[in-house]
């Protein structure tokens, strides 16, 4: 299950890229096996676990000095580099023994003062408990074996049956300075031991060598497994096809009104593999649910439990989920004010929304403000299963306390891992856009992604498409598909929101022009060029509509029309009829949906080099007007020549203009014959 992955071969090109320091070589194999460490997700998991390693360095003054790179707070280990491990002055930060206590904020601003680099990211809580233990490199990991095992009522009797005396046991405590003194204690006491274990958190192993304590992390972790009999690694990743696309933007836009009213849609990701869909059919699910998180880590991305939707419930549509969400925050606010009178500090309550979903019949569905946060909380609720499940029939999943979860969940030095900068203007939206490999649609969905929208992209080829998507970075998706099918704007639905939950801009842009003398063209072109540039658009909107309506939240239909909507040109008529019916349909559209709080508006562009004006064609044009290839390009009132990067401006510009319906941006350079009248 879990498989030792170190490689000489590339742990010497680690080594050998660092330079000749040696301090900077040891750093470079903390870095490769912190890596290999985070990528495989039954040893850790998104921004939990840490790694450090001791080394020595020259102070100001030449002396040599011990210093230890500790993990820091926001880098994730399987993406690691050298400035997510800040050194800190080893010595001064072993005298914090001698303390009997020291508060949390103290120990946060005593480290940040003996960075070595006072532009460093925080260095870990658990920065201390490292500096404690006197190993060369030291790792930490929330194995998901290990997990199982530390949550076990007789978790140190059985600790003791896998590994005799090779693993210290210490008592849950949480993270901070009295853990640090604890483990070392524990340490103390036999330090023939190869790791720590940590009831109820995690497993700590240690070696005077990179190689040595990743080896032991990996093979600790594999005892466990074998132990609990688990053959087969945790599947995080399944994402099938379901049959609840009307469900799930209503349950998007219900959880948005339970974050509050502006609050912008959550993100869904969807994982509903055999194994979740297995674990749905517990007849202790609800027990289960009730217990708490896999690790106290967890318990700030996806609080203290997810929320459980029988099929009775969601089956009933808006006010049942609706009645189930209510419930769900009722008993988290009765949580808070259980335990807020014990807390040492005051504390302000969370948002009450959940964060995972336990969908009877569909699967898990983790919860974000954006892809990645969607997605972390998707891996950890598929991880949260697995041990709970296996821990309970192993003998029993019993986590830490109620109090011990609340003082995890609302402990500021966790709170600081989230972040708490400005979102970006987007953040949370989906968009998709027709014809999103073209020139105009990627550079539609980069502006949109660019300001932290999430893209789904339609196109009719796969190869564009993925090239496209590659282009745009991680998180978006898309789907190939002929747009002027009959089934192809439902089917585009249906897999934007299996991919994210829901929709909250349509942008239609897919569209070709076919030139030619109307009298002489044949029907069948015409209607060709119908089907492509109005009916297309025709479905993709009233699909969009239907989809956003579920969601109750608003949202965004945009038509990319073209001044050949508004101005002739000859030859064209094929393509501007059916975008003048689009620009009629645009109005319309805005008509109809305005008090659904649905707003339609458009773009009118002319002269932009795309898939629509080849080089062929303009070097054509060019010609036939007696001018060069740049002027041609360049004859409007500007005199510039308008790019796809404008267009995409002019789209982004709608986007935030909130009390606009039923318009359109021209994106034309000047063109008073083109204008709208």
């Amino acid at each position: 299950m879990i498989e030792n992955i170190y490689d000489e071969c590339e742990a010497s090109k680690w080594v050998a890229e660092a330079g000749s320091d040696l301090a900077d070589q040891e750093l470079a194999l903390r870095v490769y096996t912190s890596r290999i460490i985070g990528q495989n997700p039954d040893l850790v998991m998104h921004g939990g676990g840490n790694t450090s390693v001791k080394v020595s360095r020259k102070n100001h003054f030449g002396e040599m000095c011990e210093v230890m790179h500790v993990k820091g707070s926001g880098w994730d280990l399987d993406t690691i580099l050298a400035p997510g491990l800040p050194g800190l002055w080893l010595d001064r930060l072993r005298d914090l023994r001698k303390l009997d206590k020291l508060s949390d904020e103290q120990m946060v601003n005593i480290q940040r003062a003996n960075l070595l680099d006072s532009s460093s990211p925080n260095p870990s809580v658990e920065t201390l408990l490292h500096a404690f233990l006197p190993h060369k490199f030291v790792d930490h990991t929330h194995a998901t074996p290990f997990l199982i095992l530390a949550n076990l009522p007789n978790a140190s009797d059985i600790c003791k049956e896998i590994f005799g005396t090779k693993l210290g046991i210490v008592p849950y405590i949480m993270p901070g300075f009295v853990l640090a003194k604890k483990a070392a204690e524990v340490f103390e006491v036999d330090q023939s031991v190869e790791g720590l274990m940590l009831l109820g958190h995690g497993h700590f192993a240690f070696g005077e060598t990179a190689k040595g304590s990743y080896d032991l992390i990996v093979s600790h972790t594999r005892a466990v497994a074998d132990y609990l009999k688990m053959e087969h690694p945790t599947e995080l990743s399944v994402r099938q096809s379901h049959n609840v696309h009307d469900i799930l933007p209503v349950i998007r836009g219900l959880l948005a009104e339970m974050i509050g009213p502006d609050a912008p849609m959550p993100i869904l990701d969807m994982r509903n593999g055999a194994d979740q869909i297995q674990f749905m059919e517990r007849s202790d699910l609800d027990d289960l649910a009730m217990r708490g998180t896999a690790s106290p880590d967890h318990v700030i991305r996806i609080k203290g439990r997810p929320l459980v939707l029988r099929k009775s419930a969601w089956s009933r549509g808006r006010e049942a989920i609706r009645s189930v969400l209510e419930d769900y925050a009722e008993e988290y606010r009765a949580m808070f004010d259980r335990q807020v009178p014990l807390a040492d500090q005051p504390k302000t309550i969370l948002p009450s929304d959940p964060k995972t979903i336990w969908m009877e019949d569909i699967g898990f569905i983790g919860l974000g403000a954006s892809v990645k946060a969607a997605s972390i909380a998707g891996d950890l609720v598929v991880q949260n299963a697995r041990v709970r499940g296996i821990g309970e029939d192993a003998g029993g999943f019993y986590p830490i306390s109620e109090k011990d979860l609340f003082d995890c969940e609302y402990w500021s030095l966790e709170q600081a891992k989230l972040g708490k900068g400005i979102p970006p203007k987007l953040q949370g939206r989906v968009v998709m856009v027709t014809g999103g490999a073209g020139t105009i649609g990627l550079a539609l969905a980069k502006a949109f992604a660019k300001m932290g929208a999430v893209c789904f992209l339609v196109d009719l080829d796969q190869v564009s498409l993925e090239k496209a998507l590659g282009e745009l970075g991680t998180g978006h998706n898309g789907v190939a598909l002929n747009v002027t099918d009959a089934q192809a704007a439902e089917g585009a639905m249906h897999a934007c929101v299996e991919a994210f939950g829901g929709l909250d801009i349509l942008v239609s842009n897919a569209g070709s022009a076919v030139a030619g003398a109307m009298l002489e063209m044949p029907i069948e072109t015409m209607r060709e060029a119908f089907e492509l540039n109005f009916f297309s658009h025709h479905a993709f909107a009233t699909e969009a509509a239907k989809l956003m309506k579920l969601q109750g939240r608003e949202g965004q239909i945009l038509f990319n029309i073209s001044k050949q909507a508004v101005n002739p040109g000859k030859n064209f008529g094929a393509y501007g009829l059916p975008k003048a019916s689009t620009f009629f349909l645009m109005r319309q559209l805005a008509l109809e949906l305005g008090a659904h709080g649905i707003r339609v508006n458009g773009v009118n562009a002319d002269r932009i080099r795309s898939g629509l004006l080849t080089d062929n064609f303009i070097s054509e044009r060019a010609k036939a007007r007696g001018v060069s290839e740049d002027k041609y390009m360049a004859g409007n009132l500007l005199k510039k020549e308008v790019l796809a990067d404008h267009v995409a401006d002019a789209f982004t510009s709608l986007a935030f203009l909130e009390r606009t319906t039923g318009h359109v941006v021209t994106v034309d350079g000047g063109n008073i014959e083109a204008a709208l009248r």
